[in-house]
């Protein structure tokens, strides 16, 4: 009895075990291209890329920066801008973070000095070290994953290389993510990225009124933005024969994936299988060693120690002098130790012994640390992810972008203060820190969020590896496309119907008018002409 319960314990074991290997896909070949030029966009893709191939895939990535985020067998094709198209970014970048920080600024930016970043993009495709992976017929990609990023057009990738097609976006589900895989929109529910609610609060009159301006202006700037990628998917591939059509692309996405948790981030909405939230696959399950001299500086802070960072793409010369000088006098003032994140280290702000300027550094394993108290950061969404995740109250100061939607959602969440950064004075800058770090409101807020922010049925990382498997075993998962991907905007919106019920109503109204003017005619109209002829016969006879 005992050895029979075992054999068939050991037959259910030896099943289980085939079952789990006939699921796993092995060796995949996988092309990542991601031609945004955002060091901070260019993490969450690589963090992406970087769990396939610990998965055992075979990863080429297409870039037009260089990674920070990689592993051993990824093979690397990096596509730079020259120094002139360097300086051209930087002095755009520098022009947008004077301006007062708006997402609707931005967007302006996109189309004057920082046009180049939706034009370089197409040059990157026309690179012949790109180029080659098609021409080159040996090539063959089991699967295409490409950062969005104002390059809708890119959608003909999964056509250019005959493999199903997944999308990266570096935030929560937006308009065109939602459009690509027939995602629904809900203006009255969803907040967009510049309107700040507060996880499970339902938006008032006011912000339903700024969300819907908001996303009639953003579907302004998608109308403008199609015309361009119809163009650029012309120039790029135009005179392949075998080609989809810039619309047929479109309706051949596998997935898209999203840099959200909106179970604890809001705000709670329907997604299509096709969207998979992978919020946080950037952040580690478990830190790596710190480099000596931040691990030494940090472990000594007795009074614990501040992060300060503004991203990747806002460098110190970016910002006024005067403003450096403030934020200096601050910092150098606190007993706190700060790691300050400073791109040119031969022209420091100043010196201070709590102050240790670095030009590059490890945010997620920083923040990971005990004795962080405070991360003073520029808003954009990969730090504040970071932050959450650990625990750390945040002081938000935006430049462009999201940063100023997501600095006003820390905000009302109760996780950190935001200031201005082009008026931020002595005085203001002083009190905000003291008040994150003796009002320990602020702390206890955001590690309940993290709590929630964790507490997941799969990690992000694990649900990149499950999700580009399914869609590899599937053959790019047709069935799980919504049907609303190949419907317009008359169908989905149901226009049609509401025209012809309108217009039955109509008739209805008309064919009642006329039988009740013919009713009328018939019981009202004899009387009335009868008691007429009367009234002339009387005149007549007087």
């Amino acid at each position: 009895m005992g050895r029979s319960l075992l054999s068939g314990t050991f037959v259910c074991l030896l099943l289980g075990f085939f079952v789990l290997q006939s699921a796993r896909v092995e060796g995949a070949n996988i092309l990542g291209v991601f031609t945004s030029h955002s060091p901070s966009h260019f993490i969450i893709n690589m963090s992406i890329m970087k769990a396939l191939a610990e998965d055992g895939h075979n990863v080429t990535v297409v870039s037009g920066t260089p990674p920070k985020v990689t592993h051993k067998s990824i093979k690397h094709i990096v596509i730079p801008l020259s120094a002139a198209e360097e300086k051209e970014l930087n002095d755009g970048m520098s022009s947008l973070a004077k301006e007062k920080p708006s997402v609707f600024t931005t967007f302006r930016n996109i189309f004057g000095s920082l046009s180049m970043l939706i034009y370089k993009q197409v040059d990157v495709l026309e690179d012949t070290r790109f180029t080659d992976l098609y021409k080159n017929k040996d090539n063959k990609f089991d699967a295409v994953i490409v950062g969005f990023f104002f390059n809708n057009y890119q959608v003909g990738l999964g056509s250019l290389f005959n493999c199903p097609i997944i999308l990266t976006w570096t935030g929560p589900p937006m308009m065109q993510i939602d459009r690509n895989i027939g995602n629904p929109e809900l203006i009255s529910s969803v907040p967009s990225m510049h309107v700040a609610v507060a996880p499970g609060r339902a938006m008032n009159f006011k912000e339903r009124l700024a969300n819907f301006g908001g996303t009639m202006f953003f579907r302004l700037f998608a109308f403008y933005l199609e015309i361009l990628n119809d163009k650029f998917y012309d120039r790029l591939w135009g005179n392949i024969p075998s080609m989809m059509t810039y619309e047929q692309a479109k309706q051949n996405i596998s997935l898209a994936f999203c840099s959200s948790h909106g179970i604890s981030e809001g705000p709670i909405r329907p997604n299509v299988p096709a969207l998979v939230e992978i919020g946080g696959i950037q952040i580690k399950d478990k830190r790596d060693p710190l480099p000596e001299d931040i691990q030494q500086f940090l472990d000594g802070a007795k009074h614990g120690a501040i992060l300060f960072s503004l991203g990747s793409n806002l460098k110190g010369d970016h910002i006024d002098p005067q403003i450096i000088k403030k934020i200096f006098k601050v910092l150098a003032g606190l007993k706190q130790r700060v790691i300050w994140k400073w791109d040119d280290l031969d022209k420091l702000p100043g010196k201070s012994a709590n102050i240790l300027f670095k030009k590059w550094m490890p945010q997620d394993d920083i923040l990971a640390h005990p004795n962080i108290k405070l991360f003073i950061t520029h808003a954009g969404k990969g730090g504040v992810t970071e932050s959450q995740y650990h625990g750390k109250p945040m002081l938000a100061l935006p430049v462009f972008a999201d940063q100023p939607g997501n600095a006003d959602k820390l905000v009302e969440s109760g996780y950190g203060l935001k200031l201005d950064l082009l008026t931020l004075e002595v005085d203001e800058f002083k009190d905000a820190i003291k008040e994150l770090l003796s009002n320990p409101t602020y702390t206890n807020k955001i590690q309940h969020f993290s709590k929630i922010y964790r507490d997941r049925p799969m990690s992000a990382r694990d649900s990149v590896i499950y999700w580009v498997n399914y869609v590899l075993r599937h053959h790019g998962a047709a069935h799980m496309q919504s049907p609303l991907v190949k419907m317009g905007y008359i169908a989905t919106h149901n226009i049609d119907l509401y025209l012809l019920l309108a217009a039955i109503l109509l008739v209805i109204v008309l064919i009642s008018k006329a039988v009740l003017r013919f009713v009328w005619s018939k019981c009202c109209g004899g009387r009335a002409t009868k008691q007429k002829s009367s009234q002339k016969t009387k005149v007549k006879k007087h």
